[in-house]
């Protein structure tokens, strides 16, 4: 490609959004309302992107059910975080909960409601009420299409608020100058193939999680990591990329997703025997505990040879019981993914699941503001200026090792609208843009010329399927040493593909080969920074189960499972040479005192 930096159309906004899921949508809506020219580029039009797809609710100590307060929800995601999660963090999450949800109510979300008018609200796996005495219903919810309702909600207030949506647009590269700030981002028009130069005082990525990088997932094709790609090849590294959460009832071999909503209504997991099995692994909260402990006990069952099935290899998900009228008002989605998916009529028999990979608790280190945050070299973060990250492709971190359903959704309003607010005042202070670098677009000119230039090579759906294949096999819900090791050299084999990757096709106009060559860029990151990181974490923790480290059930204490003296601290990958860097979980609360570790018992 002969085009140069200097030859690109420029477009110059106050602040660049790159997806248009719940959190970027979120963040625009708070800059559109303050008076801000807002960016939004999504890959789809915006009601598209993958939070569409969320459905059993959004967690808010409410208390409309039940008695409930946001300590308890703090004590709740810190246990669930398996204490991996940032203290401070998580009780700005909780408490910020109650006003989120009554915001978006404000704004029109179309919440079910109690016969008195309040918020509907259902119980969810490891939510309990006073520190783990029992279940808790603090699911606010709209049927089982809570994230649909969210979604659209807030694309409706953007739309008043005359946000600048640019849809059917890729994000390239981010552009650093000599100081290191972001000044914006390069981007494609995938309609017409020309690539712009995206001016901005602020640069918020908003991507979503990456969880096509695996081969069985209930991602959306569009969830391919592109901000991640897109720090990592900018030198930013990654945070916590071993922490991935398998949802424990995906669709056997389909890998739809099967709201947790199911079993918060009183869905019950059976095995082969007809036993409701979670009873014997959490006495207390049953079907309802995590899921990192729900999708082990699932995986356990199957392996000792009580699976369902011709080749045993899934467990049952009964809701016959819950009655046809109750299945078809609370979870009418589960009701046709049921039909359409695996041929079952959910109100008369179960349906087939299993573990599934759903949800990334790593990404891009920020702050409680939404800032991207790096080493300094001393030990201590330091801000990376005009970058923010938020949502599932963000770690500030709420997660830890396991997140519990639920805060997902609350994650993506509580730090939209907290980094919203900050651009706001970022942008209110700084007069102009920064000059663009003389070489701005020159990186992602050179990624987009190598593919058009190609005469020979992968086609990058290849790549992309044996990247996917050797995640699930070395990556999966049980984890061994040795399969991780093996795994990282398996990657970094693959990695050395990725630059043969060939484009038979070399049209401009919609070409979704270009599209998916360069995604795979992206995904090979996620990979090596998940594997890697992996690999090197020698402890059980939360989603990471590796069963060279297990304890033995009889010997509560064996120096094996998670180990607090070496690794109560959270990794950071970085791409340029593979190196891997540490730093302390944050174990102090803002107000409240800290939660100690202690074993996870449900």
């Amino acid at each position: 490609m002969s085009v140069t930096t200097k030859k690109l159309p420029k477009r110059q906004f106050d602040v660049v959004i790159v997806g248009a899921g719940g959190s970027g949508m979120r963040a625009a809506l708070q800059m559109s309302r303050a008076g801000l020219s807002v960016a939004v580029l999504s890959k789809v039009f915006p009601t598209r992107s993958h939070t569409v797809a969320a459905q059993g609710g959004i967690g808010a100590s409410l208390g409309n059910m039940s008695e409930d307060s946001w300590e308890w929800h703090f004590y709740d995601t810190v246990k669930g975080s398996d204490w991996l999660g940032d203290q401070d963090a998580i009780e700005f999450m909780c408490r910020q909960a109650p006003a989120a949800v009554y915001e978006l109510e404000h704004f029109g979300m179309p919440f079910d409601r109690n016969a008195d008018g309040t918020i509907y609200q259902r119980p969810f796996g490891g939510h309990t009420a006073n520190h783990g005495e029992k279940p808790v219903q603090r699911a606010c919810a709209a049927a089982d299409r809570t994230g649909h309702a969210l979604l659209h909600t807030l694309y409706q207030q953007n739309v008043k608020a005359h946000t600048n949506f640019f849809v059917e647009w890729m994000a390239l590269d981010l552009i650093r100058d000599a100081d290191g700030d972001v000044v914006g981002v390069t981007a494609m028009e995938l309609e017409t193939g020309d690539i712009y130069v995206l001016e901005a005082k602020a640069t918020l990525l908003a991507t979503g999680g990456a969880g096509r990088v695996f081969q069985a997932s209930t991602n959306a094709f569009i969830n391919t990591g592109d901000g991640l790609g897109m720090v990592a090849r900018a030198g930013i590294p990654l945070q916590d990329m071993e922490f991935w959460q398998f949802h424990p009832t995906g669709v056997a071999g389909a890998g739809v997703l099967l709201t947790e909503g199911c079993r918060g209504e009183g869905a019950i997991l059976i095995n082969s025997e007809g036993e409701r099995f979670m009873e014997r692994y959490a006495p207390t909260l049953k079907d309802l505990a995590p899921r990192d402990f729900v999708s082990r006990s699932m995986d356990q069952e199957i392996k000792e040879g009580r699976g369902c099935g011709p080749n045993k290899d899934y467990v049952l998900l009964k809701l016959d019981h819950l009655g046809a009228e109750t299945i078809h008002k609370r979870l009418p989605s589960v009701f046709e993914i049921g039909l359409n998916f695996a041929n079952v009529d959910i109100t008369k028999e179960p349906i087939p699941v299993v573990p599934t990979i759903h949800y990334q608790m790593g990404g891009i280190p920020t702050n409680v503001n939404g800032q991207v945050v790096v080493p300094d070299g001393q030990g201590n973060q330091k801000v990376v200026n005009g970058l923010y990250a938020v949502g599932e492709c963000s770690c500030v971190s709420v997660h830890g090792a396991n997140r519990l359903g639920t805060n997902s959704l609350l994650d993506l309003v509580v730090f939209g609208r907290s980094a919203g607010n900050h651009m706001v005042d970022l942008c209110k202070q700084t007069r102009s843009h920064k000059d663009l670098p003389a070489d701005a677009a020159d990186a992602a000119l050179a990624r987009v010329a190598h593919l058009d230039q190609s005469t020979g090579g992968e086609y990058a759906q290849n790549v992309a399927n044996d990247i996917r294949q050797c995640m699930q096999t070395h990556a999966g819900v049980f984890r061994t040493q040795a399969k991780m090791d093996e795994g990282v050299k398996e990657i970094m084999k693959i990695a050395e593909r990725v630059p043969g990757i060939t484009l038979k096709d070399k049209s401009m106009v919609w070409n979704t080969a270009r599209m998916e060559a360069l995604e795979v860029e992206n995904l090979i990151e996620v990979a090596k920074a998940t594997m890697l990181s992996a690999a090197a974490r020698h402890e059980c923790r939360g989603a990471h189960s590796v069963d060279d480290y297990e304890r033995p059930a009889d010997d509560p204490d064996h120096p094996l499972g998670r180990n607090d003296q070496e690794w109560l601290k959270h990794t950071l990958w970085f791409s340029e040479d593979n190196h891997l860097e540490y730093k302390p979980v944050r174990m102090q609360p803002l107000t409240v005192p800290t939660v100690p570790p202690k074993p996870r018992t449900f």
